[in-house]
């Protein structure tokens, strides 16, 4: 045990730490996004199958992440998935109030996690993996793990707190959708397929692509969300 502890990367373990404390943050976002409809028991059980299922797909898409990021016009779709998602967690919900069957709700909002968290955590599995790259070759699978674990109480205790927010603080499900406009601006534009045929996107460029993501979702989101209510208020 003690051999281990003084051959293992402390540099790596930092990192891994800090990537999932600044990356965990916009899974943790969409989980409470996904779970705010849900009666106030049935939230933890969402939040905990959610994070479950999100983790699942991480440990799957370590093997494959490398081969994943340059697969051509994955990034694109992935964009436009989480677009998807994030106008529909604008607009409104007329069974907020209903007699829905508890076990529905949830797994509709397990569905939406998993969904949103297999897109972003593209960036955030190959980040995790790039920090062990660095270790030892014999520890670099368990500080990938490790990583993983860690996520867990991050996601978990982030994915709470952001409900209260929620709570107190509606307007914080439009600052989620954002967050999820401006990692899609981002992915899109980083896509293998738009980087090879127009290079590499400046820092500038980015930014801009993100902000314009942010601002997209945020405006079409409101745009149907009232649609949908002058629909609803007609009939």
């Amino acid at each position: 045990m003690l051999e281990l502890l003084q051959t293992i990367s402390w540099t790596a373990v930092f990192q891994i730490i800090m990537i999932d404390i600044l990356l965990g943050g916009d899974n943790a976002v969409v989980i409470a996004l996904a779970c705010r409809n849900l009666p106030p028991k049935q939230r933890m059980q969402g939040i905990l199958w959610g994070t479950a299922g999100a983790i699942g797909l991480r440990v799957i898409l370590i093997a494959f992440a490398l081969t994943l990021l340059s697969v051509p016009y994955l990034k694109v779709i992935g964009a436009l998935l989480l677009v998807w998602i994030g106008i529909k967690l604008l607009m409104p919900d007329e069974d907020a109030h209903g007699n829905i069957e508890g076990g529905a709700s949830i797994w509709s909002a397990i569905k939406t996690i998993i969904i949103a968290d297999f897109v972003m955590s593209l960036d955030n599995v190959i980040a995790i993996a790039g920090a062990a790259q660095g270790a030892n070759p014999d520890h670099q699978i368990g500080l990938v793990v490790f990583g993983l674990i860690i996520s867990v109480p991050i996601i978990i205790w982030g994915s709470t707190i952001v409900l209260k927010l929620i709570d107190r603080f509606p307007i914080v499900v439009t600052f989620g959708a954002a967050l999820l406009g401006w990692i899609a601006g981002g992915m899109l534009i980083t896509d293998i397929a738009i980087v090879e045929r127009f290079g590499e996107p400046s820092g500038a460029m980015k930014l801009a692509a993100e902000a314009v993501g942010a601002v997209s979702i945020v405006v079409l989101g409101r745009l149907l969300a009232r649609r949908k209510q002058s629909g609803t208020a007609e009939a």
